[in-house]
């Protein structure tokens, strides 16, 4: 059996994040919620995937920006029509790449920064441990 991941986060900029993860990323609104006590949110990802993202608000609560530079998501996409694709749907969508932080991800990746300050890396490559 495989587990299941949720990386939760909250954030000042909830309907940003949606159009970043959403609208650029490709993600999939799996659920949402609001004023469930205290807080709205939001579940993305892909439905047959292990993973998925929750990006919470709690209003009157401020959160801030990400830490550093090098808080990243990484997602490997080896084949090249589907790495293309995901970098031009993130630029149609508003979203410019970034240097990153560490050049590694550079060489065969391309990194957007999220509306908190998160950066999201596409690497053309396969996964390898």
């Amino acid at each position: 059996m495989v587990p299941k991941l949720r990386v939760a986060r909250p954030t000042d900029n909830l309907p940003e994040l949606l159009r970043f993860y959403r609208d650029g990323l490709g993600l999939v609104e799996l659920a949402s919620f609001t004023a469930h006590n205290g807080f709205d949110g939001v579940m993305l990802g892909h439905p047959q995937a292990p993973y998925h993202l929750e990006f919470t608000h709690q209003p009157g609560h401020h959160v801030g920006r990400a830490p550093t530079s090098d808080h990243l998501l990484v997602f490997y996409l080896p084949n090249l029509p589907d790495w293309q694709a995901a970098t031009q749907r993130m630029e149609a969508a508003g979203f410019k790449p970034v240097p990153a932080y560490n050049p590694y991800w550079d060489q065969h990746g391309t990194t957007f920064e999220d509306p908190d300050g998160y950066r999201v890396v596409l690497q053309h490559a396969a996964w390898k441990l």
